[in-house]
């Protein structure tokens, strides 16, 4: 067995946590295709084979507009627990324990489900995953940004009444394209979402320069970066992220398929390493992409030249700096160490 193939079987069973995955984005070819199926007016392809070529992207607006169609699959309650149920057997099958799920509800309640329906359909998918796959999943609701103040209103509402707000719900994001769409407008909805106990994790500084991250820094009170990957443009961000260990959750072949990045040997990932940043590996849109998670994590291997306990380190950073509670990460870690001194025994 080469050291490649090695460490890519190592990381096939390491326990791991995934902090920045999107919801519909995660739907796989089948689950497409079989939501696609069910609404035949809709233009996304219904033959798995097909949707490779229609999820390849010349551009983020492209992107954008291609997920976008296919949230325009999830039309009924019942649509929404098949999508988080199946997400959540994949992430299982991944050996992810733990997994911060972005879900942006605007995107459905616009479309007409109704609220509560929403709510208690990603809320039984949760607890059946818990359950039969032992995957421990969390929400972070987001505001899709080309959407404007309107649903950051309905975002922050649905964030935030007790009547409504669910179980699993730990963070609050801000997501799409941030061309256009600045930052410090949502301060107030962050506000709201942070004095309501929810943690800030918007995207920032993906398809823009650092001062995007620093919007999100200032005025959102960011707790972690969604992407960060333009901060190596700016020592004294980089400098900033490390000394307040503020978390990078980057997502190399997604940066990669927007072309946020033009080459995986460009990616700046490096760069935060060698800061001192915590980074954390992530799919962000996955079958979209063409990857998963264990895909980022050999991808990261590559990049950093990492061997086992390097990706197991990776592994407990995610673990750290997740919103899960103490004891629950306890548990992953030892469980990683385990997996890992049970690996290298001679």
């Amino acid at each position: 067995m080469t050291t490649t193939d090695h460490l890519h079987a190592f990381i096939a069973d390491l326990p791991k946590a995934e902090l920045h995955v999107h919801h519909v984005g995660s739907a796989s070819p089948r689950i497409v295709s079989e939501l696609a199926a069910r609404h035949p007016d809709s233009k996304v392809p219904t033959d798995p084979e097909a949707l490779v070529d229609y999820f390849t992207f010349t551009d983020f607006a492209h992107f954008i507009d291609v997920y976008l169609s296919v949230v325009d699959l999830i039309r009924t309650p019942e649509d929404v627990r098949l999508l988080t149920y199946e997400v959540a057997r994949e992430l299982a099958r991944q050996q992810v324990r733990y997994a911060e799920l972005t879900i942006t509800p605007f995107s459905s309640t616009r479309r007409g489900i109704d609220e509560r329906a929403f709510m208690e359909a990603i809320e039984d998918a949760r607890k059946a995953a818990e359950s039969e796959f032992g995957t421990v999943l969390r929400w972070c609701f987001d505001i899709p940004g080309e959407a404007g103040l309107e649903a950051a209103e309905e975002t922050t509402r649905l964030a935030t009444d007790d009547r409504l707000r669910p179980e699993g719900l730990v963070s609050f994001g801000l997501g799409g394209p941030e061309i256009g769409v600045p930052r410090p407008q949502f301060k107030p909805y962050f506000d709201r979402a942070i004095a309501a106990g929810l943690h800030s994790v918007p995207h920032a500084g993906e398809t823009t320069g650092p001062e995007t991250v620093w919007d999100a820094l200032t005025h959102l009170r960011a707790e972690r970066i969604g992407h960060g990957t333009s901060s190596f443009q700016d020592p004294a961000l980089l400098t900033h992220l490390a000394d307040h260990r503020i978390p990078l959750e980057v997502c190399p072949t997604s940066n990669i398929a927007t072309r946020a990045v033009r080459t995986l040997d460009e990616h700046p990932i490096k760069e935060f390493v060698k800061a001192g940043i915590v980074v954390t590996i992530n799919s962000d849109d996955p079958p979209m992409f063409g990857t998963d998670l264990n895909s980022e994590y050999a991808v990261a291997a590559r990049l950093l030249n990492l061997d086992e306990q390097g990706l197991a380190a990776l592994a407990k950073n995610a673990v750290d700096v997740s919103f899960l509670d103490e004891p629950g990460k306890a548990r992953i870690k030892d469980e990683i160490d385990s997996y890992t001194a049970t690996w290298l025994a001679p």
